[in-house]
């Protein structure tokens, strides 16, 4: 009897020690788990040592993921959109010489078309998916958040664009968590809040009657013969306030941005008149547009802008003749770079108050010190 009860007490000890480990088990790997807040307000628990194969849902958060690791930004992108290689080739080139390998990173295309292959992005063993802000509508209605989840894959929204001088910082501090790389991404941010407070501490002294009127011209010749698009208070628009300037689409509509019918431009006193720009002649061979960016010549940087000023009825603005016409490099609209956009903004704007600014100085510093590609080219210009 005595040793029935031994022995019954013994297995009890016994599995009583099994249970114990297996909880101390399952508290090790909880505890290995972190839940973050993305820019879409929605809280996602991951274990930041399994994300090892990211899908983008667009190829230009390279431009983020950069700055979060010099070493090798994109060794653990499995799939993207190719926005990047389309609308950005300079930059898709500089990063394929430094990393030949991205070559082999799957063209999945857009997220939210029909023929997206949900099966592909699980064949390529994708753990975590990142999406911008503005395709949060697209990704609910067509059920790709949905699927996802099924699917095991985390998803993350950030935000470079719809709201960039908001979202920015929040947006980093995220991925810095999620992919273990929170030094890297408060270094960056420290130097990104220090640059953008450059322009802001000046620019809050003045006046909102001394501010000019600022008309932005979104993709200025992307399709030639068609004006014209421009941002509301959002994005490059919001840069434009930031930097001292009126934007002139901040005060005509709500939204993102709006088409806008190029009589409602002449009929009215424009300060400055900006275009954006970049390297669109390959996906679009007939464009217009100046072509800025890593491969982009100063030359024909200005024949490109003169095209521009040259259209039906431009000649007569003010700002064209006053030569206030300038042009920028469009892929700033989406990325944690934009703070070179806003410096840019302020010393047109202001030249006397910012004549010790140097955009382009602190652009290379920026190459120099947090991304692995180097700084060439052309990425803004004024008419001369």
């Amino acid at each position: 009897m005595f040793s029935n009860k031994l022995s019954l007490m013994k297995k009890f000890l016994v599995v009583s020690a099994f249970g114990l480990s297996v909880l101390i088990s399952a508290s090790q790997a909880n505890a290995a788990n972190i839940t973050v807040t993305d820019v879409a307000g929605r809280q996602v628990t991951l274990d930041p040592s399994d994300i090892n194969k990211i899908v983008l849902g667009e190829g230009r958060l390279t431009y983020s993921l950069a700055v979060l690791d010099k070493q090798n930004p994109l060794s653990r992108v499995v799939g993207w959109k190719d926005d990047l290689i389309q609308y950005d080739p300079d930059a898709y080139r500089k990063y394929l010489k430094a990393f030949p390998e991205i070559e082999k990173i799957e063209n999945l295309g857009s997220p939210y078309s029909g023929d997206y292959s949900l099966e592909k992005i699980i064949t390529l063993g994708t753990d975590l998916f990142i999406l911008n802000l503005g395709n949060l509508l697209k990704a609910q209605e067509s059920g790709l958040l949905e699927k996802l989840e099924k699917a095991g894959v985390k998803v993350v929204f950030v935000d470079f664009r719809q709201r960039p001088t908001q979202n920015t910082v929040p947006s980093l501090l995220m991925l810095g968590k999620v992919l273990n790389r929170e030094k890297e991404a408060n270094a960056f941010i420290d130097y990104y809040v220090s640059q953008m407070r450059v322009v802001r501490n000046v620019v809050e002294k003045i006046s909102l009657e001394d501010r000019p009127i600022v008309f932005i011209e979104r993709a200025a010749g992307f399709n030639p013969g068609k004006c014209c698009s421009t941002f509301g208070a959002a994005n490059l628009g919001r840069l434009v306030d930031e930097a001292g300037g009126i934007n002139w689409g901040s005060r005509k509509f709500p939204g993102f941005s709006g088409n806008v019918n190029p009589e409602a431009i002449f009929t009215e006193k424009l300060d400055f008149i900006i275009g954006t720009g970049a390297n669109w002649s390959e996906a679009k061979p007939n464009t217009n547009a100046v072509l800025f960016g890593y491969e982009a010549t100063e030359e024909l940087a200005q024949k490109r802008l003169q095209v521009l000023a040259d259209r039906k009825g431009w000649s007569e603005l003010s700002a064209v003749k006053n030569k206030q016409f300038y042009s920028i490099y469009h892929q700033f609209y989406n990325s944690p770079y934009h703070f070179i956009a806003l410096q840019v903004f302020a010393k047109w704007f202001y030249p006397e108050e910012f004549k010790d600014l140097d955009p382009q100085a602190n652009f290379k510093e920026l190459h120099d010190k947090y991304l692995p590609i180097d700084l060439s080219g052309v990425f803004w210009t004024q008419l001369n």
